[in-house]
């Protein structure tokens, strides 16, 4: 493939030759030819010229034409088209000569994300470089366990034709939601029939954003307080909706449509339909991210606290805003970062775009204050938090929530299959006490009335939304 492929544009480097160096067969003709010469003059011996003639016809012929620029290379990452964990992800590492000389060896090399297993990488029109399966190396904290090395993890040599581009183009797979470099790449460039070599050239990195897996969700239409004025939740005050409330008599404004002409020509009067207006409400989903637990192994493989908080958000962030809700979203740790109630197909991709930035950060101070200090929740918000509860401050922060009056349901996302350490002493023990200690916190927190449910996929939400919304229907005994 010629001519460059890239909307990233290539950077570009002085019309100069001092990036470029002698290689060691340089020196070694220099000094063959040098030596056969001199001994050829003082031996006087013409076969000894004979032999250093074509070193240094070959020498001089080769650096006729000298390259003055150094090479461009640039990185593309995939189209616009949304990535989502488990996609194809394809990236290419583009090399331009920009020289009236032709490169008669070019070494790329580029440094891929971990999560991001390229499994084929080639040069266009060369056919795949890598084919076999890479090797097993070790993983290490941040990077899938059992890791395969990228195919993309080791030189590839071509050569690029005098003011053309070549493309080593990447594919593959992308493993986990974030945003994951590809990059930075490097190239080196022999011409001159590899007698001169250009110096490393390298490019930025180029991020690829991966958007989390949203995993089937679904939940019953209560809500504990619908507070919009439109909307697909049945509210318990009077208006134009479709939840049948009574029959009361006919009123001035009400429409024709409305009246029930079997109960008006029993009672000899004008009766109408009274039904419950349908009005939207808004959610917040809060993520504590004030500690992270589990591997993550991927989109294939065992999921970790953040990966579990943060597909669970992006699941009832989808379900609620097709159904017309509005929903905010706001970190518990020392970020407090958040984002505004909104509804829409904008709002989803805006909550997508920041889930990319979730990332656990352990503070040892009480962030509390800090997360809703000035920004005060609205009493008719459903608060869903998302908690592995492995923090008593998130606890207290649950219970504040619950006392303040606000409708709080607590997502419990400790993996399930979290194991102590093995052959470590006391280990086995000591976390048996925890599971103990937690489950008394999560009894408390129950007593406090903060209903704690285990993330499920669809359905995990479906029991304790409709006991939530019968608790806040449900007539309030007042004190004298």
């Amino acid at each position: 493939m010629t001519g460059p492929t890239a909307s990233v544009p290539p950077s570009t480097e002085p019309e100069s030759t001092a990036g470029w160096a002698p290689t060691p067969a340089l020196g070694r003709a220099v000094l063959l030819a040098g030596l056969l010469l001199v001994a050829g003059v003082l031996l006087g011996r013409v076969d000894l010229v004979v032999l250093a003639a074509p070193f240094a016809l070959g020498t001089a012929y080769a650096l006729r034409r000298r390259p003055t620029t150094l090479p461009q290379v640039w990185i593309t990452a995939g189209d616009d088209a949304p990535l989502v964990e488990g996609g194809e992800v394809s990236a290419a590492v583009s090399v331009g000569n920009p020289d009236a000389v032709d490169y008669d060896l070019v070494v790329v090399r580029s440094r891929v994300s971990p999560w991001l297993r390229i499994t084929r990488a080639g040069f266009a029109g060369a056919g795949p470089a890598a084919d076999v399966p890479p090797a097993e190396v070790p993983s290490a904290a941040g990077t899938p366990a059992g890791n395969r090395r990228s195919a993309a993890d080791r030189p590839f040599v071509t050569s690029v034709p005098a003011a053309e581009a070549v493309d080593l183009e990447l594919a593959g797979r992308a493993l986990r939601w974030g945003r994951h470099p590809v990059g930075p790449a490097g190239a080196r460039v022999a011409t001159a029939g590899g007698l001169l070599v250009s110096r490393a050239v390298f490019t930025e990195p180029v991020g690829v954003r991966v958007y989390p897996r949203t995993e089937p969700f679904e939940a019953v239409e209560a809500m504990p307080r619908a507070a919009g004025l439109v909307g697909a939740h049945h509210s318990r005050r009077p208006g134009e909706g479709g939840e049948l409330a009574g029959v009361r008599i006919f009123a001035p404004g009400d429409r024709l449509r409305r009246v029930d002409w079997r109960v008006s020509l029993r009672a000899r009067q004008l009766h109408v339909a009274a039904t419950l207006s349908d009005r939207d409400a808004e959610v917040v989903v809060l993520l504590d991210v004030l500690a992270e637990a589990g591997r993550s192994g991927g989109v294939d493989g065992s999921a970790s606290v953040l990966d579990t908080t943060v597909r669970a958000t992006a699941a009832i962030a989808e379900h609620y805003l097709h159904r017309g809700d509005r929903v905010s979203l706001l970190e518990y740790g020392p970020g407090a970062r958040r984002l505004r109630a909104a509804a829409g197909r904008r709002q989803y991709l805006t909550v997508l775009e920041w889930l990319l930035d979730v990332r656990a950060d352990a503070s040892q101070h009480e962030p509390y204050e800090q997360v809703f200090g000035p920004q005060q929740l609205s009493s008719d918000a459903l608060v869903v938090v998302l908690t592995p509860l492995l923090d008593e401050r998130s606890a207290q922060m649950l219970a504040r929530l619950a006392r303040s009056g606000r409708f709080v349901v607590a997502v419990d996302t400790l993996p399930a299959n979290l194991t102590p350490p093995k052959d470590r002493g006391w280990a086995e023990v000591a976390y048996r006490l925890w599971r103990l200690d937690r489950e008394t916190m999560i009894g408390q927190l129950r007593e406090h009335g903060v209903p704690v449910v285990r993330w499920a996929g669809a359905g995990s939400l479906d029991q304790v939304l409709r006991d939530v919304a019968r608790l806040a229907t449900a007539p309030r005994v007042g004190s004298r």
